[in-house]
């Protein structure tokens, strides 16, 4: 089992709206593809004084669907994000494997 993890930092005064769209729109969206099995939302607790952090994993059987994700997916739905949310939020990607 692989997990792609997208932690994210939003700033406080679109942390609410950004929520509401990754449950509503983007999971979805990253879902309808079929590479992945299930996801996980979390709010990452630490210092929120300058933005909220949040921990999305996607669950998947493969690298070989993390790979096509990427190839075929990704970049669409990274710049759906970059257009709503531009200089609100910092991101980074971590790929783990479930031992």
């Amino acid at each position: 089992m692989i997990i792609y993890n997208v932690t994210v930092k939003v700033d406080l005064d679109v942390h609410e709206e950004w929520l509401a769209w990754m449950r509503s729109e983007h999971i979805p969206d990253v879902l309808a593809t079929g590479l992945f099995t299930d996801h996980r939302i979390c709010r990452v607790l630490q210092d929120e004084s300058d933005g909220i952090t949040y921990a999305t994993q996607y669950f998947c059987e493969s690298m070989k669907n993390l790979q096509e994700y990427a190839a075929r997916h990704a970049k669409r739905l990274q710049e759906d994000h970059m257009a709503r949310y531009k200089d609100k939020y910092v991101a980074f990607r971590t790929v783990m494997e479930v031992l």
